[in-house]
């Protein structure tokens, strides 16, 4: 969140129009009925979030979900994680973008330190919770980065997922000239790691995914501005305020929390669901260029 935008005078939500848990489950449990199988809590920071683990431990219960992970920037994480683990959380992706302690602040933009994002993750790992690695990769920033990171997760049996600079939001300053393509990324790593493909593990699978010929792991590649891939979107997003996007690219959500707190009924709220995918026509990355859309920030749809 730029602090040059999110400064100390930002007015945040007040609490109130913010979805308590009892509300956020049972918007989980209703999607299950639409066919929705797997939960993600993201954010903004998920772990600035009081009480996190009796959510997770909520959610966790609920019929139908079959995958249940967390995406967080980790420098909660080492707080948290045994926490999460015996809620019921089932694996974390933390942003890691850099091991050089420069790098990694410039990236964040908030000067937060990488030894705290490590130590979480050694934790994640030490309490059972499955760990993957996202990192965005801009140019004339972290490229150097890049090897370092596979290394390390080599390592750790941590599979790295490299993310193309995204034009998210409004206020990260992207230009294409910023964006270093998967292909590009790919062919430094095979400079010291042959790579071999791997097949999708689900339908939908916005990674592409490569393994180590030796045998060392694997690595991914999310390459949305490059190789776009809304055809095969499954994804769809609530908010902290109750209001559904189904694209991370959206200008506008629709909002579900009235109808969860002025007593709408179960079925209401699934045909709701369901007419909302139905009818989605979004699909801002193979538009990128030709659209004029106001987009929401990351920070307030998380990934």
């Amino acid at each position: 969140m730029p602090a040059e935008v999110f400064g100390p005078n930002y007015k945040f939500l007040p609490r109130e129009q913010v979805l308590r848990y009892e509300e956020i489950e049972r918007f989980v449990r209703l999607s299950m009925e639409v066919g929705v199988r797997k939960v993600r809590l993201t954010g903004g920071e998920p772990l600035l979030r009081r009480g996190v683990e009796d959510l997770v431990g909520m959610l966790a219960t609920v019929d139908g979900v079959e995958d249940f992970a967390m995406t967080t920037n980790g420098v909660l994480l080492a707080h948290h994680a045994e926490g999460l683990r015996l809620a019921g959380l089932n694996r974390v992706t933390v942003s890691l973008d850099a091991l050089d302690c420069e790098v990694f602040a410039r990236m964040n933009g908030v000067g937060a330190k990488v030894d705290r994002v490590l130590a979480g993750i050694e934790s994640a790992l030490a309490f059972g919770l499955g760990v993957k690695i996202n990192a965005v990769v801009q140019r004339g920033v972290n490229e150097g980065e890049i090897l370092p990171l596979v290394r390390w997760g080599r390592e750790r049996a941590v599979p790295v997922r490299f993310i193309e600079f995204m034009d998210v939001g409004e206020t990260n300053g992207w230009r294409m000239e910023h964006v270093v393509p998967s292909r590009e990324i790919r062919n430094r790593i095979e400079e010291e790691f042959p790579l071999v493909d791997l097949v999708p593990t689900y339908a939908g699978e916005v990674a592409r995914r490569y393994g180590f010929r030796d045998g060392g792991g694997e690595v991914g590649f999310i390459s949305s501005v490059t190789e776009p891939f809304c055809g095969g979107c499954n994804r769809i997003r609530l908010s902290a305020e109750g209001k559904l996007f189904t694209c991370l690219f959206a200008e506008m959500g629709t909002d579900v929390r009235q109808l969860l707190r002025e007593g709408g009924g179960d079925e209401k709220l699934c045909a709701l669901l369901e007419r909302l995918w139905g009818q989605r026509a979004d699909r801002y990355s193979e538009e990128r260029g030709h659209s004029t859309q106001h987009k929401v920030e990351m920070s307030y749809l998380g990934g």
